[in-house]
């Protein structure tokens, strides 16, 4: 089949460093344009790739050779560009989350399911192939009966004018990093879990938050803990406590294609490192989505409401501290 054409809806850091190269290596895929509200940006990205530099997002969504929209704008920018490329006939890959609420994801799925078009959210990490061994591992009773579920997705603070601190483009740790534990949680424990209750940290006067953790349960017991920030040493992982041993697996989110994952299975029999196969959970992104549009298989994207509507009962339930009097580093003045 021909290879789906693409528009890049700007020229975001995610799109310049992953989502632009992987797409330029896949034959199933093929940079159509790259738009950008900065015509020299437009120019110097499309360079690279030998495609077309537009001006302008309703320029890229008037072009007939483009089949489908990559989105990497900030948060409280999804929604409407999401809006506008449906009713233009594109596909959409959104970056996460798909929106800041919970009203406009239903809607959003309700108009792309209703034009037969694809509209998928961009979380990565669940088309990489080390969840799969750790499914089958849970599956076959290797830690016997699930108790607990531990999730951590941590990153260290960016500059101060970076746009993960600016409420009004949708910035905090919760929508940056928080729905990577929560969606693996769900991923684990079914998509019926709910939040029990919260916390979401504010520090160094920021209007976001800036750290935050939440507790979420299944209907018959098992508890999850998501851990998330954006002012933290890096951590990016998980684990699964059973009646009978432990499955731990780090570098859980955001692999690069080159990585060797190492699955550490605790039993009272010993501990065994397990290393997987690496795998490139970019391309596998790209790959889904292309076949998506190729096969009409629209995707269901219930769990992309329930991952809405949990994040959104996190806020809602969380306790909120600021801590306006704390200086990067933890020190009073």
């Amino acid at each position: 089949m021909a290879p789906l054409r693409i528009g890049i809806m700007g020229c975001a850091s995610i799109a310049l460093r992953k989502l632009l190269p992987a797409m330029a290596a896949l034959p199933g895929t093929e940079i159509a344009a790259i738009a950008s509200r900065n015509a020299g940006k437009a120019a110097d990205a499309a360079r690279t790739y030998g495609c077309r530099a537009v001006k302008g997002y309703p320029a890229l969504l008037d072009l007939d050779d483009v089949e489908a929209v990559y989105l990497p704008l900030p948060n409280t920018a999804h929604a409407g560009w999401i809006e506008r490329a449906l009713a233009a006939g594109k596909h959409v890959l959104a970056e996460k989350p798909l929106t800041t609420s919970v009203s406009r994801t239903r809607e959003l799925i309700a108009a792309a399911r209703s034009a037969g078009l694809v509209l998928m959210e961009n979380v990565m990490f669940l088309h990489h192939s080390q969840h799969v061994a750790v499914r089958k591992l849970l599956a076959d009773g290797a830690i016997g009966d699930l108790r607990a579920f531990h999730a951590a997705f941590a990153v260290p603070a960016r500059p101060p004018g970076d746009i993960r601190h600016r409420a009004d483009l949708g910035g905090g740790a919760l929508l940056d990093t928080g729905v990577y534990p929560v969606r693996a949680a769900m991923s684990f424990l079914g998509s019926e879990i709910d939040v029990v209750a919260a916390v979401l940290t504010r520090r160094h006067g920021h209007p976001v938050e800036s750290a935050g953790q939440a507790l979420l349960c299944t209907a018959d017991g098992v508890g999850a803990s998501a851990t998330f920030g954006i002012d933290h040493a890096y951590r990016s992982g998980y684990e699964l406590w059973g009646s009978e041993g432990r499955l731990v697996l780090d570098h859980a989110f955001t692999p690069p294609a080159g990585h060797v994952p190492v699955l550490r299975l605790e039993r009272r029999s010993g501990v065994e490192e397990i290393p997987l196969p690496p795998d490139d959970q970019v391309a596998n992104t790209l790959d889904a989505f292309a076949a998506a549009v190729r096969s009409g298989r629209l995707p269901g994207n219930d769990d992309v409401l329930r991952q809405a509507v949990l994040v959104d009962d996190i806020r809602t339930k969380a306790r909120v501290h600021a801590d306006h009097a704390t200086e990067p580093g933890g020190i009073r003045p």
